[in-house]
């Protein structure tokens, strides 16, 4: 996804991800292990959903130890720090990308919650849509709220459930029942870890079993492969399954009451390309928009480029399809972390030179066509094609493997204001002069519901059509749409 440029209060431009999420893991072991250790290494897998914070909490017979703080994985978690969280039966983890809430560290999951009954810690991918709504009743009726996020408001509700019920399992199912919006969770109680997934599925979120019988859940299917678990199944939309000392169980009583709104960029830039959701392969969905692309918008051309890494995959599907030659036409700095700040005005115009650099004998004196996953609002875009043509790119046709953004998400991705996103300003020809390519072509949405094998049922691709559900957040003061959903074709 395209990174753009913000100020921080400081003045300073960084560099920022918009279009990112969050990413959740729960483990159940049935002996006290080193599950802090798997949390870990899961959440290295699952890095890229979310780097600007991180954190484990680790339950052992009900005595809950955390450690959450701003940053990557790594820099949260030394070795020291990991050891410190000891040992336990059952660990919950999460990245964080903000989506609601600042990146302070207040807003840092998981969130733990303390009530008679006893103490709960939560993990939560997504957006609720009547956050506002929910927290001023909570507000009204005493609850105080130490974060800005939604998820803290998901937190209180099931702890509210909780007093009233006899089990977390029913105080989860009855929270449903409030609580609208994309919602992956993955939840902790003394004796129990339980995921759940909203009714339409918005994210992702599977299972799978470690060789000694150990549960775990995440949010993509490469969080198994890093620490040795078997991939079980995804977690149904609408569906909490609950693993304790007697096994697994699974609740659908929510299965089936909304159709499926699978987020379609899960399949173009979210997921890693070696994770399987819902039954499709992201790595051969990607090439697949790549060939819809060739098929869509033809070119003559002497070679085809992605930009490193979220084009890459579309690119070889392109090359394939059409029969121009695949290239390496960029060289990404792959040392470079998410804190990397240019220490003078001068040095901050040239980032893209240092983060991304092109391959002169690839592309000098050759028409290239160049493959990313979207244009939002086109700064990033043109600088790095003022590399490929400094290069000597003798043509560029640049296409997207996504359609033009046109609305904002409401359920967890960070896709920016409506009134910045350069589709809504300019026509194709015109952002293809803005951005300086010879011609441009986005994918369509009619083939963007194309890309997955196995999704038995349909996609959100509210922000390319504009339409959402009905429950839209209380101060967006946007309209209400009746949702604009596509089902996938045969």
């Amino acid at each position: 996804m395209r990174t753009e440029r913000t100020a921080a209060p400081d003045g300073v431009i960084r560099e920022r991800h918009i279009h990112e999420e969050c990413g959740v893991f729960g483990v159940f072991a049935r002996e006290t292990t080193d599950v802090a250790s798997l949390a870990y290494y899961a959440l290295y897998a699952l890095q890229h959903r979310g780097q600007e914070s991180a954190g484990i909490a680790v339950n052992d017979d009900g005595v809950f130890t955390a450690y959450r703080d701003v940053g990557l994985v790594s820099e949260v978690f030394p070795k020291e720090r990991l050891q410190a969280l000891g040992t336990g039966s059952i660990a919950v983890g999460h990245v964080r990308y903000g989506t609601t809430g600042s990146d302070n560290k207040r807003n840092v999951q998981p969130i733990l919650v303390n009530h008679f009954k006893g103490r709960m810690a939560l993990a939560h991918n997504g957006n609720l849509t009547n956050s506002q709504e929910l927290r001023q009743k909570l507000e009204s009726s005493g609850s105080i709220f130490h974060t800005t996020t939604d998820s803290e408001v998901i937190a209180y509700i099931i702890v509210q459930e909780r007093l009233k019920t006899s089990s977390i399992e029913a105080a989860v199912s009855a929270a449903m029942g409030h609580i609208e919006g994309a919602y992956s969770l993955v939840i902790s109680s003394p004796t129990k870890l339980i995921a759940v997934r909203d009714p339409h599925g918005f994210r992702p979120l599977c299972m799978g079993h470690l060789k000694d019988g150990s549960v775990v859940f995440a949010s993509e299917s490469c969080a198994l492969d890093a620490i040795g678990a078997e991939f079980d199944r995804d977690i149904l939309p609408g569906e909490i399954v609950v693993a304790d000392k007697n096994g697994v169980r699974s609740d659908t009583s929510h299965c089936g009451k909304a159709e499926k709104r699978l987020c379609v960029f899960e399949f173009i830039y979210f997921a890693r390309p070696d994770s399987v959701i819902d039954g499709s392969s992201v790595h051969i969905a990607r090439q697949r928009a790549g060939a819809f692309l060739a098929l869509e918008h033809p070119v003559q051309a002497d070679i085809v480029i992605g930009v490193p890494d979220s084009g890459l995959d579309a690119a070889m599907g392109y090359a394939r399809q059409s029969g121009i030659p695949y290239g390496m036409g960029f060289i990404k700095n792959k040392y470079i972390g998410r804190t990397f700040i240019s220490p003078t005005q001068d040095m901050r115009e040239n980032e893209v030179n240092i983060k991304l650099n092109p391959i002169r004998s690839v592309v000098e004196g050759k028409r290239v066509v160049l493959i990313d996953d979207s244009i939002v609002r086109g700064t990033t875009c043109r600088r790095t094609i003022d590399l490929l043509r400094k290069a000597g790119a003798k043509e560029i046709h640049m296409r997207v493997s996504a359609p033009p953004f046109v609305s904002e998400c409401y359920y967890g991705t960070d896709i920016d204001d409506k009134n910045k996103l350069i589709a809504n300003h300019h026509t194709v020809e015109e952002i293809a002069e803005i951005i300086g390519v010879d011609s441009l072509g986005y994918l369509s949405i009619e083939d963007v519901v194309k890309l997955a094998d196995n999704t038995q049922g349909g996609f959100c691709t509210a922000c390319f059509g504009g339409g959402y559900p009905t429950a839209v957040p209380q101060d967006s003061g946007k309209d209400r749409f009746e949702c604009k959903i596509s089902e996938r074709k045969a």
